[in-house]
């Protein structure tokens, strides 16, 4: 098959395009690179395709010969979102407008649609359903939100394929510490690397799902070969337990700080991945605590 990856020279993008090409299938990544060329991230057998998704002329010529796409291209910092509600809401949600439309036009058989475990809200301590109600607590969460809802409209409009993949917190090779997607876990090896206490916010009880970006990446490959699915269908794609963010300092290893809260972000967010395990096949292979050894080992912490 023939590929489009939006977003696909960054984190999460890099490792699916890594993915893809080792199945065989021919891949093209659609990327503006506003967080940096890094060398490491560039696949020699991928063709890359440099344009913006709030640029409709640039995607058309994009998708010309493409048989499927995933969607990760996004502005996705919470808080950035709060601070920049408009420009991000260009690139989020106009953006994926775009994107769909784009695909759409051009014949593309499906469109798999990375969306976030932020559109929930936090929870009382169950585990997060995909039926529950969305309650975004940012407009970053409301873009993936209404993302979602453009991806099953355009499945129920045109009859055109698509799948939502709700993703937890999300951690693994190619995570760049400073950039949008690190969060706390790649925030806390960079200081680790460089000597510096680990910086928790608040009083550290924020509890997340994190999830290795391998997991991610295979949830992808399903959602698009899947038979069973292209309507716009929703699914988490989590390990299914929480852990706090103190916890994860500990794993880690090193000393601590604590910093105030930020804005925006959930108490605690956990997934109830049984849609995923049902449907589409998906099962999580890695767990937190063998994704973090295999990160120290990558860094060359002890």
């Amino acid at each position: 098959m023939h590929y489009l990856v939006t977003g696909g020279a960054g984190f999460i993008g890099t490792n699916l395009v890594v993915r893809l090409l080792k199945d065989g299938h021919k891949v093209r990544v659609f990327d503006n690179f506003s967080a940096g060329r890094r060398e490491d991230r560039i696949q020699k057998d991928a063709e890359y395709f440099e344009g913006d998704i709030r640029n409709m002329e640039d995607l058309r010529k994009a998708m010309q010969g493409i048989d499927g796409v995933f969607h990760l291209a996004a502005v996705p910092r919470v808080t950035y979102s709060v601070e920049h509600p408009i420009e991000t809401n260009e690139n989020n949600i106009t953006g994926t407008l775009n994107v769909l439309v784009a695909a759409r036009d051009a014949g593309v058989k499906r469109l798999v649609f990375s969306s976030s475990s932020s559109v929930y809200g936090g929870s009382d301590g169950s585990k997060l359903q995909e039926d529950m109600c969305g309650h975004p607590l940012s407009p970053y969460a409301l873009h993936k939100y209404t993302g979602e809802m453009y991806c099953r409209l355009f499945s129920e409009l045109y009859g055109f394929e698509t799948v939502n993949l709700r993703y937890f917190n999300v951690y693994g090779p190619f995570l760049d510490p400073n950039g949008a997607y690190a969060l706390v876990v790649g925030k806390f090896f960079r200081q680790r690397s460089n000597n510096e206490p680990m910086t928790i916010c608040g009083d550290g009880e924020y509890y997340r799902d994190y999830t290795h970006v391998s997991d991610i990446v295979e949830a992808n490959a399903l959602a698009m070969k899947s038979n069973q699915v292209g309507k716009g269908e929703i699914f988490n794609i989590g390990v299914g337990s929480a852990c706090s963010v103190n916890k994860l300092a500990k794993l880690i290893g090193g000393k601590t700080v604590f910093v105030p809260d930020r804005p925006g972000d959930p108490r605690r967010s956990e997934a109830d991945n049984t849609r995923s395990r049902e449907i589409l096949g998906w099962k999580p292979k890695v767990s937190l605590e063998e994704g973090i050894k295999m990160m120290k080992k990558e860094w060359g912490l002890k």
